[in-house]
C-alpha cells in the first residue's frame, strides 16, 4: 500500500471509528506526514518497506535537529498507530514499529496560578466587564467557565447555548474520543454567562451565528486561537513558569479543587481523563505547593 493513501485512510479511520478530535487528526497526520518525506529520501513508498532501522533513523534525525523529547515521543506513538492499522488494514503483514521506542518526555509540573493571582485577573475582567463591552462581557465568561470547569478549550469553543443549564449549573461537555460528560460549575461563572447571554451575545450575534454558545467579535463561533490570545494576554504579567495558556487555567482548577480537598477521582471525571495516572500530576502539584509553603512559614524549615 502506498503510503499517501494509506496515512489518508489511517485518518479516515481515526475520525469515523475511534471519533478523534480534528486537533488530533491534524496532529496524526502532520506527524505521518514527516515521516513519509524521509522514507522517499531513502527511496521507501510503501507501507511494506517500512523498517524499524527507518524509523529509528527517523526519530534519531530529528533528534539531532534538536527536537524535544515531548515530540519525539508525539512522533514515535504516531509511527507505532499507523503501523498498527497498516497491519490490521491488510497493508503489510509486519508491524515494524512494535518495538520502536522514543525517548520519554521530561517530567515537568504544569504551570498553576494561585488563588491571589486568579482573583486579581477575575476582578480586572469584571471591571472591563462593568463597563458594558459585549466582547469583554464574553472574555469574562470565557475565563469563568475555564477557572470553574477545568474543561479543555476545544470543549469550551465546542460548546452550544443548550450545552448549559443555568439552573442545575452544569455543562454538557464533548470531550475526546467523543465521550459526553457533564461538569458543574459554581454561582460566579453563573452570573458571567447569564450577562454575556442578556447583555453581550445578541450584540455580537450575526444571522450565521448558530446555535454556538460563546461567539467572536465576528459573530462566529468563538475559536481556540481567539481563546489562546485572551489568556496570553492575561497571564503576561503573571509570575511563573510554563506555557501562558488555557492549558493553564485547566491546570489551576484542578489543583484548587485538591487543595480544598476534593476527591482524586472526583477531579479526573470533572477533567475528563480516561486515566487517573494523569491526574495525579496535579497531586505533585498540590506537594510542591504545600512544600514551598512549609519553606515559606515554617520557622524550622
Amino acid at each position: 500500500m502506498q503510503l499517501e493513501q494509506a496515512i489518508e485512510d489511517y485518518t479516515v479511520h481515526l475520525t469515523a471509528e475511534r471519533g478523534y478530535s480534528p486537533q488530533t487528526v491534524r496532529a496524526y497526520r502532520s506527524d505521518l506526514a514527516v515521516l513519509v518525506a524521509f522514507a522517499h529520501t531513502r527511496d521507501v513508498g510503501t507501507t511494506e518497506d517500512l523498517t524499524l532501522d527507518l524509523l529509528r533513523d527517523w526519530l534519531w534525525n530529528a533528534s539531532q535537529a534538536g527536537l524535544a523529547k515531548a515530540t519525539l515521543a508525539r512522533r514515535a506513538a504516531s509511527a507505532k498507530g499507523f503501523s498498527a492499522w497498516a497491519v490490521r488494514a491488510g497493508g503489510t503483514d509486519k508491524d515494524p514499529a512494535a518495538r520502536l521506542r522514543s525517548p520519554r518526555p521530561d517530567k515537568t509540573l504544569p504551570r498553576v496560578i494561585n488563588r491571589q493571582q486568579m482573583s486579581g485577573l477575575l476582578d480586572t475582567l469584571m471591571a472591563d466587564a462593568a463597563t458594558g463591552d459585549p466582547s469583554a462581557k464574553r472574555d469574562l465568561a470565557v475565563i469563568e467557565l475555564l477557572y470553574a470547569t477545568g474543561i479543555r478549550v476545544s470543549e469550551l469553543t465546542g460548546l452550544d447555548s443548550d450545552d448549559v443549564d443555568l439552573e442545575r449549573l452544569t455543562l454538557r461537555v464533548l470531550g475526546k474520543g467523543s465521550k459526553e460528560r457533564v461538569v458543574p460549575f459554581g454561582v460566579p461563572a453563573r452570573a458571567a454567562v447569564i450577562a454575556y447571554l442578556q447583555e453581550a451575545r445578541p450584540a455580537i450575534a450575526t444571522t450565521g451565528s448558530g446555535p454556538a454558545l460563546l461567539l467572536g467579535d465576528r459573530g462566529r463561533r468563538l475559536g481556540t486561537r481567539a481563546v489562546y490570545q485572551l489568556v496570553a494576554r492575561l497571564l503576561a504579567d503573571v509570575p511563573g513558569s510554563g506555557p501562558a495558556g488555557p492549558h493553564a487555567l485547566r491546570h489551576t482548577a484542578a489543583t484548587h479543587l485538591l487543595d480544598g480537598g476534593a476527591d482524586l477521582r472526583a477531579v479526573q471525571e470533572l477533567l475528563g481523563h480516561a486515566s487517573l495516572g494523569t491526574t495525579q500530576i496535579y497531586t505533585h502539584v498540590s506537594t510542591e505547593r504545600l512544600k514551598e509553603s512549609y519553606r515559606t512559614a515554617h520557622p524550622r524549615a
